[in-house]
């Protein structure tokens, strides 16, 4: 039996399909690909790189990237890493790391070069030639033989987001890697003839796994787009012909924003579906993005730990529900009490997991993997429930639960009630530290162009539709609200932000 390795994975397709599309190149097929992969490994090989090192990856979203990756998970370990971060946080990441070589773009000024100088670590422009298929690239003139990977080792290596504490190392295998790649596959039904729009940052799980590794599992294609572009995104999506795409709910409220101005186009489409994960999505944008653009909208649940996908809304003709993240799709999932008893439908606990894409473990942090890892499972730090018919229900991270004198709240569970006030655009609440009742609640709102609301307004709107003790104390009109670096609403933090801590 074949190892389960993202060079099997490569080496399964036709020769003759597309894999990569892009603005500036010619399409790179299959066959294409493969020889690629092979030529970066002979020559990663020529150096002393062995298929058990790092390599870390700092490179602009685009077909490069998206290669890059691929080319050097078929090989060892990929760690991507955000072509934005400062020099300190390089060091940060590169000790941690500690990878043999860091690929950069041609004529790169970028500040990783710095922090690689600081620490002795060997630097590498990728080399382009003009004229060339997408993605393809060299790193060195010499070239010799190398040993395949086994599904076993490590292929990919991402730090988690550490809002509140240092982000932990999580090494994810190759064995990991297919088996996510696998699971979203199936679930989403790709196929060859699919062909999706990548907006997402590929030095982030949701695009390396569920956009470009699950497109190529079912040997379809993907356009590897710059970086997200809001403007520019049905125009792209027609001339394309795209199938489907996916992104977190900020990219879709902005796409909605000129969309909705132009249903027309936005169903000319005829996308298969649209898929959003890596944060909830609130019910009024699922409703929002079904109409525009007459598809269903797929809302998955991913986190790093389990190389992205845990859950998914099933496709057509089974239901997706607004405010569910669906049911498991690939690994088990259950619902566990502080006592670690799996609890029953409808019983809200912790979220746990167990599968074949789940990471054994974070690196170096014996502390973080013996609260992390009970009996085989992974508790994900998310607190929810799974309905009478198998749908699981995120009520929020157990560490943004909010105790206001003994009540829990959710603080997702407001945002998505306040999203439908009709001058609301976005919506983060959080807890803020108050001396009677230990927590109380707060919300920072962007308010719709054009459109005006007051305090008293959106306290009586929430008077309406919840209970009492579930009304925010204090609201923040902003501009804009702090996001992460994959356009992610950050929660944690705002209280800080605020001075009310």
């Amino acid at each position: 039996m074949k190892q389960k390795t993202i060079k099997n994975i490569i080496d399964k397709q036709k020769d003759e399909n597309v894999a990569l599309t892009s603005e500036k190149f010619q399409p790179l097929k299959y066959g294409e690909l493969k020889k690629l992969v092979n030529k970066i490994a002979r020559q990663l090989s020529s150096q002393g790189i062995s298929n058990k090192d790092r390599a870390a990856i700092v490179l602009p979203n685009g077909p490069h990237m998206a290669t890059s990756f691929l080319a050097i998970s078929s090989f060892m370990s990929a760690a991507p890493l955000n072509p934005a971060y400062k020099t300190e946080e390089y060091e940060f990441y590169l000790n941690d790391l500690k990878p043999k070589i860091v690929l950069v773009e041609p004529n790169s000024s970028n500040k990783v070069l710095e922090a690689a100088k600081n620490l002795n670590i060997p630097v590498c422009e990728i080399k382009i030639k003009d004229n060339s298929p997408t993605g393809t690239f060299d790193l060195f003139k010499n070239e010799s033989d190398y040993n395949l990977p086994e599904e076993n080792d490590e292929a990919l290596v991402l730090h988690t987001s550490g809002t509140t504490s240092r982000p932990k190392i999580v090494p994810l295998t190759n064995k990991n890697i297919f088996s996510s790649s696998l699971n979203i596959s199936k679930a989403l039904n790709l196929s060859e003839s699919d062909h999706s729009l990548n907006i997402m940052p590929l030095f982030h799980i949701h695009g390396l796994i569920a956009v470009l590794l699950a497109s190529i599992k079912s040997g379809g294609s993907v356009f590897a787009s710059s970086g997200f572009n809001a403007l520019k995104f049905l125009d792209l999506a027609k001339s394309e012909k795209i199938t489907w795409y996916s992104g977190v709910p900020t990219m879709h409220q902005a796409i909605l924003l000129r969309a909705e101005k132009n249903k027309d186009h936005a169903q000319q489409l005829k996308l298969r579906f649209i898929r959003s994960s890596s944060a909830s999505l609130p019910p009024a944008v699922f409703e929002k993005l079904n109409d525009t653009f007459s598809c269903p909208i797929i809302e998955a649940y991913g986190m790093t730990e389990a190389t992205h996908q845990m859950t998914s809304n099933p496709l057509p003709p089974k239901k997706q529900k607004p405010g569910f993240v669906g049911i498991p799709s690939g690994p088990e999932v259950c619902v566990m009490n502080n006592k670690n008893q799996v609890l029953k439908n409808g019983e809200i606990g912790e979220i746990c997991i167990k599968g074949d894409n789940v990471t054994t473990g974070y690196e170096n942090n014996q502390v973080a993997n013996k609260i992390n890892f009970f009996n085989g499972w992974f508790k994900t730090g998310d607190e929810g429930y799974f309905d009478e018919e198998g749908y699981l229900k995120i009520s929020g991270r157990l560490k943004e639960i909010i105790n206001k004198g003994g009540e829990k709240i959710s603080p997702l569970e407001i945002d998505n009630v306040l999203m439908y006030h009709p001058s609301v655009e976005q919506v983060v609440c959080f807890g803020f530290k108050d001396k009677m009742l230990g927590e109380d609640i707060a919300a920072a709102i962007v308010i719709e162009k054009g459109k005006s609301c007051s305090e008293l307004d959106i306290k009586q709107y929430a008077q309406e539709k919840l209970a009492k003790f579930k009304i925010p104390k204090k609201i923040f009109f902003v501009n804009e609200i702090p996001k992460g670096s994959t356009g992610k609403l950050q929660r944690i933090g705002l209280a800080k932000k605020f001075g009310m801590e």
